[in-house]
């Protein structure tokens, strides 16, 4: 599994611009489409069709997937298609402008989940961002008129459920995009995709599965599935990994824009000044959204995520740990070899007092030799070495330096000339 590569927060912005076009550019044409197929049907097997065209292009990408990866794929799928299901029963006693406003509550919904579950802070641009998104987001259903409908407060406590759901979602996937150990997303997306159509596929079913009858419908649904879901959700996992959640949920909210120009060119519908005043607002938010080319890397995305990183450093750096060297110089002369029987008098040489059997510490001669052996292999330059925290260490040290300053001529009282 890959590791962890470095942010880049402006292609992560890229791949939220695409996604949020790519799901803005599918509500038009899902609008054409249920009138001719029940939502739920429609649902289930574009997402069915978007799983097995990305396993297609990779059939072995779910081989010796973790068990972890599995289950947090699983988990993924089941809370994007609860709220993909919640939402599609609930439309039916909603009006769809009320629907599209608590969906797109999930802008403020994701920084509020997350200093809840994850307690990060949200910068006050960051927040500024959010208020400019929400208020675009009512400029383009609330204030654009609501259809005479009648209004579920339990329809609209689901929608809001869904609208929760997907802010877990998208902090969830953001999470697991920081994880040291790497991120899965190409078998995590293709989890996801299949899980959410077998969870839409069991509403779908409670009256039968229809499909589309003609080749344009057909064209339609292959959008849907291919470009909307498969690239879609795909572009999406790759960018969490370098945007955080709460920017890149602004980023996404943005689908009401895109909605509005498809349908002024495509669809040639009247510019008003509601689609005006709602697109400056999803402008600015976008704009306060977008991370500066230094954002990856002068600050990290997080308290957690740099724990993880300084964890991983230390379990590296353990590994690959040098003990610190003394250097000593010895002017490329010979270290001297101190004898066994040089000691004059046993019990005054402090270094001979431990060399007994038995003794807690080597003899003297083996030091000599251990430490005369790092020197000539190192050959470091250096004040000296008594700095060593040991008392045999810091003996060790006083003897070779007293006999670098005699330059071998005269030694220590201590020992026979």
């Amino acid at each position: 599994m890959a590791g962890m590569s470095a942010p880049r927060p402006l292609l992560g912005a890229v791949l939220l611009l695409f996604v949020s076009a790519a799901w803005g550019s599918a509500f038009p044409l899902m609008k054409d489409l249920i009138l001719r197929l029940p939502v739920e049907d429609l649902l289930a097997e574009r997402y069915l069709l978007a799983s097995l065209t990305l396993l297609a292009f990779k059939p072995g990408c779910l081989r010796g997937l973790s068990r972890d990866t599995w289950v947090n794929g699983a988990v993924l799928g089941v809370m994007f298609g609860v709220g993909q299901a919640g939402q599609a029963l609930a439309l039916d006693h909603l009006p769809s402008a009320v629907s599209g406003f608590a969906v797109g509550c999930s802008v403020m919904i994701t920084p509020i989940l997350s200093l809840v579950l994850y307690k990060e802070p949200v910068r006050r641009r960051i927040w500024a961002g959010v208020v400019l998104a929400l208020a675009g987001m009512i400029v383009f259903t609330v204030l654009r008129g609501v259809e005479e409908h009648e209004i579920s407060v339990l329809a609209l406590v689901v929608t809001l459920t869904a609208a929760a759901l997907y802010s877990g979602h998208t902090l969830m996937l953001a999470h697991l995009s920081k994880r040291p150990s790497g991120f899965p997303a190409y078998p995590l997306t293709v989890i996801q995709l299949f899980t959410i159509g077998i969870l839409t596929g069991g509403v779908a079913v409670r009256d039968g599965i229809s499909v589309p009858t003609s080749l344009p419908d057909w064209m339609i649904l292959a959008h849907l599935s291919v470009v909307a879901c498969a690239l879609g959700f795909l572009a999406r996992s790759c960018a969490q990994a370098h945007v955080p959640a709460v920017p890149s949920q602004i980023l996404m909210s943005s689908q009401p824009l895109w909605v509005a120009g498809i349908a002024v060119i495509w669809f040639h519908e009247r510019l008003g000044w509601g689609m005006i005043v709602g697109g400056g607002l999803m402008a600015g938010a976008m704009l306060l959204a977008l991370p500066s080319r230094t954002a990856g890397a002068v600050k990290p995305s997080g308290r957690r995520h740099l724990l993880a990183l300084a964890s991983r450093a230390a379990k590296v750096l353990a590994d690959q740990r040098i003990k610190r060297t003394d250097p000593l110089q010895l002017l490329g002369e010979p270290a001297p070899y101190i004898a066994k029987g040089a000691c004059l008098d046993a019990e005054s040489c402090p270094w001979q007092t431990r060399s007994l059997k038995g003794g807690a510490e080597p003899s003297l001669e083996r030091l000599i030799e251990r430490a005369t052996r790092i020197v000539r292999t190192k050959g470091l330059p250096g004040p000296g070495c008594c700095q060593s925290v040991t008392l045999l260490g810091r003996c060790l040290c006083d003897l070779m330096e007293e006999s670098k300053q005699a330059r071998t001529t005269r030694l220590h009282r201590w020992f026979r000339s």
